[in-house]
């Protein structure tokens, strides 16, 4: 692993920042969520601009400095990003296939004692639904920077999802970009595979497979339709058994994706299910009122029946 000293969203605005210094068409545009000393702001005044909580307008700016020729990345919280500004999401990074690089922090229930408002168990259903988005759930600060880097590079719509302030050690070197699949844990032959997406999925998986070293750990930083098809093909040529740990309801979540692209494998997911954190808590806390701990992986990964023979992709 490799050490990481910023948080997801924070390594995206260092990031950017870095990157804006030598491509002049990088522009930041955030939803109130700059704050006083934001890097980009110090480092580029003039290509950064505080909409305040206007977030479908943002997008929509956003669509229209891209087609000007523009790399305009947006920021707002997770929720307002999909949910209040959805109908912008839709037509500026699906139907017009803007290149606009939506940043997502504050996803999953991270934001915790900030309450329901602010948490996002949805955000993916919403963005996997929206045709030619590249999706990407990054675990630890240099997974951020190489997505952020491929989105300013590669021109395409992106929904980047993150968490707020929590910092995690990253899988993968720094300067690479994440695989289809990045193998965190082989696993003994014939045990079930646990398939990681996004920051506190992935750190609990890795909890799960200290406990039970037995078990696979598969993480999947892509999570679009055109990734997943790629990673599917991947995991199915070494388990036929899988369990997705996702900080996302079940519906509309990368399981269900999974399912539909191994027909001959069994997936199963240990999820944020279908209640409401209803008690204040830390982010660990929250994820424990919605079902989300070592504990509901673990069981989650126990309720696969024995391996019997190999399974495909479709």
């Amino acid at each position: 692993m490799t050490t990481a000293t910023l948080s997801g969203r924070d390594a995206y605005r260092a990031e950017l920042t870095a990157l804006a210094q030598a491509d002049p068409a990088i522009l930041c545009l955030e939803a109130d969520l700059g704050g006083k000393g934001h890097p980009f702001a110090e480092a580029h005044p003039d290509r950064f601009f505080n909409v305040g909580i206007a977030e479908g307008a943002m997008i929509d700016m956003a669509a229209g400095l891209a087609s000007a020729g523009y790399k305009p990345f947006v920021s707002t919280f997770a929720p307002f990003a999909t949910l209040r500004a959805a109908e912008s999401f839709k037509l500026a990074l699906g139907y017009l296939g803007a290149g606009v690089t939506v940043v997502a922090p504050y996803a999953g229930v991270s934001g915790a004692w900030f309450g329901t408002t602010h948490h996002c168990l949805e955000d993916l259903a919403v963005a996997r639904a929206v045709p030619g988005v590249v999706i990407a759930a990054p675990y630890g600060e240099q997974a951020m920077r190489a997505v952020v880097a491929e989105a300013a590079a590669s021109g395409r719509p992106h929904y980047i999802r993150t968490g707020r302030n929590a910092v995690y050690d990253s899988l993968s070197p720094a300067g690479t970009r994440p695989p289809p699949v990045q193998w965190a844990a082989e696993g003994a032959s014939g045990t079930p595979c646990l398939v990681s997406v996004g920051e506190e999925a992935t750190r609990l998986c890795l909890e799960a497979t200290a406990i039970a070293p037995d078990l696979a750990h598969a993480n999947l930083c892509y999570v679009d339709d055109e990734s997943l098809a790629v990673a599917a093909v991947e995991l199915a040529s070494r388990h036929t058994r899988f369990t997705v740990v996702e900080e996302h309801r079940r519906a509309g979540g990368v399981a269900e994706a999974l399912a539909l692209l191994l027909p001959d494998c069994r997936v199963t997911g240990a999820s944020a299910g279908d209640g409401w954190p209803v008690e204040g808590g830390d982010h660990a806390q929250t994820l424990a009122q919605i079902g989300l701990t070592v504990t509901a992986v673990l069981d989650a990964a126990a309720q696969h029946p024995r391996e019997t023979a190999p399974c495909t992709s479709s």
